[in-house]
């Protein structure tokens, strides 16, 4: 199935029921008085998060949401039916904006998770509500109050352990096909993984984790170049940053040039991106000069910080890798979920 990570729909709750205007008429009884009852309220609709939806693919060949209108009120005070409510079912991660205004209404982050996003409208009164002693005949009822409409938009946040960061043909998809059972497309050209890719990774005797291999980013993704601001929304979520190097393309004169560059636009996209921790590990090691590249990326980084010296290809440098991570993960997990906003 295509990933799609962005949907806009429409909803409309039900409308309330209109009230009834009715006299009680029984033999032997000439002034039975009012008797309509009330309408039924509209439905409500909710969307909800559920297991085991990947995408919101769904919601391009389904727009628009109505629930049930309240039905009219009956005589012998007989109340009309309320309408049911109406769930939508989500991804987990789904977040929800209104599009007039540009509201963040909830994000959708467990399983279960609901959200109340239009209000069904209220049924009408029936006319012995307007029954007093000085109007003991009333003909008057109310219409029921039109359900809320809204227009929502919907982008969907991965919800990774780990997201893979770094330029185009940087080795993301190999790592991840070699640390999980993901089987991404890769090919020796920019812009290969279209789509995020999501893997699971049992390191050790630890609990396994999930990783994010997220599209190449490239200079001026924070603005809409390339494909990396589609995608910087599923990392938001991550405790750790992976963030991929490709060793045998380092330049010996601007060793930094491409670990700076995505650490700019992380930073350009979202503060809180650039204060996540991060791991750097210097991939395709196994091609010729890299470990040479890979010295001078050492030398000039003046961070006192760990740098992995990996090929995905080949396998070295993976498990010591993975290992850390499942140790940082560890020391993270007593602390709260980072804010995705």
């Amino acid at each position: 199935m295509k990933f799609v990570d962005e949907a806009t729909i429409k909803v409309q709750a039900g409308n309330g029921g209109r009230g009834m205007v009715s006299f009680r008429r029984e033999k032997f009884i000439p002034f039975g008085g009012p008797d309509g009852g009330d309408g039924g309220d509209g439905g409500d609709i909710y969307l909800v998060a559920k297991a085991g939806l990947n995408t919101l693919a769904d919601f391009r060949y389904m727009r628009t949401f109505k629930a049930v209108n309240g039905e009219p009120g009956g005589s012998a005070d007989c109340s009309g039916r309320g309408g049911a409510d109406l769930e939508v079912h989500v991804p987990i991660g789904t977040v929800i904006y209104s599009v007039d205004t540009d509201e963040t209404l909830g994000d959708l982050a467990t399983d279960g998770a609901r959200i109340l996003v239009a209000k069904g409208g209220k049924g009408g009164l029936g006319n012995p509500r307007f029954k007093s002693s000085t109007n003991r005949t009333p003909r008057t009822a109310t219409p029921g109050t039109p359900g809320e409409k809204r227009e929502l938009r919907l982008e969907l946040k991965l919800l990774a352990d780990v997201g893979i960061v770094g330029l185009p043909n940087a080795g993301k998809s190999t790592l991840i096909s070699v640390i999980s059972s993901v089987k991404p497309k890769i090919a020796d050209y920019p812009f290969t993984t279209l789509v995020p890719n999501l893997g699971v990774v049992k390191a050790g005797a630890r609990e396994p984790f999930v990783v994010a291999d997220i599209p190449g980013l490239i200079e001026g993704a924070h603005r809409g170049a390339g494909l990396g601001i589609r995608f910087l929304r599923h990392v938001e979520r991550t405790r750790i940053l992976v963030h991929l190097i490709d060793a045998a393309a380092i330049d010996p004169h601007q060793p930094l040039a491409a670990y700076n560059a995505v650490n700019a636009e992380l930073a350009l996209y979202s503060t809180s991106l650039a204060r996540k921790p991060q791991l750097v590990a210097l991939n395709k090691l196994d091609l010729p000069d890299a470990e040479e590249r890979a010295l001078a990326f050492k030398g000039a980084l003046k961070k006192r910080q760990r740098v992995h010296l990996i090929s995905a290809a080949t396998g070295k440098g993976v498990a010591p890798l993975l290992s850390e991570i499942s140790r940082r993960i560890d020391e993270l997990s007593h602390e709260p979920p980072p804010d995705p906003h």
